[in-house]
């Protein structure tokens, strides 16, 4: 079996209220439930379409799960907005990107899983060239569609969570 990606990555751990309290490599951050954290990226075409896609059977964390957000973990040291950029970029396969609009921040916690997650919004116009290490299968879907397919297929829970907390944002006017 093929190594999962990027395990000895360096990331920051964090406390509750996302204060860095140490450093972790990625794959004891998540054998040991370290919180740390990560960005989400939506990224809409020109016509306004999301960005989905599934990731490789390679991923560390939800492999071979649908998402409706780019993005990963901030390495030590890094900033959410440059994270959010440079995370962006790659699983696109893009360069020159405009900088990731951040709209909130939220702790994402389940008995697994631990970390604070930064959501932004860009738009592409570039054409995209996915990495193949990070994505396996990806199209531009409307919201509607979107919708659809979450129902039917099987999305990382981080992402639905995620989704759902910026869908209450853009109810409440933010």
């Amino acid at each position: 079996m093929t190594e999962p990606l990027s395990q000895d990555e360096l990331l920051d751990i964090v406390d509750e209220q996302d204060r860095v309290v140490g450093q972790a490599r990625r794959a004891d951050a998540y054998a040991r439930r370290l919180r740390h954290r990560s960005t989400f990226i939506l990224v809409r075409d020109a016509a306004g379409r999301v960005f989905v896609h599934r990731r490789t059977d390679r991923k560390l964390v939800f492999p071979s799960h649908y998402d409706m957000f780019v993005g990963g973990v901030v390495g030590a040291g890094e900033e959410y907005d440059a994270a959010a950029l440079r995370e962006a970029e790659e699983e696109l396969g893009v360069s020159g990107l405009p900088a990731p609009t951040p709209l909130f921040r939220f702790l994402y916690e389940t008995p697994e899983h631990s970390w604070w997650s930064a959501v932004y919004e860009v738009r592409c116009d570039l054409p995209v060239k996915p990495q193949e290490e990070e994505v396996a299968w990806y199209g531009f879907l409307t919201e509607e569609e979107l919708g659809r397919r979450l129902e039917e297929w099987e999305f990382t829970p981080d992402g639905v969570e995620a989704y759902r907390l910026l869908r209450e944002h853009r109810r409440a006017g933010a």
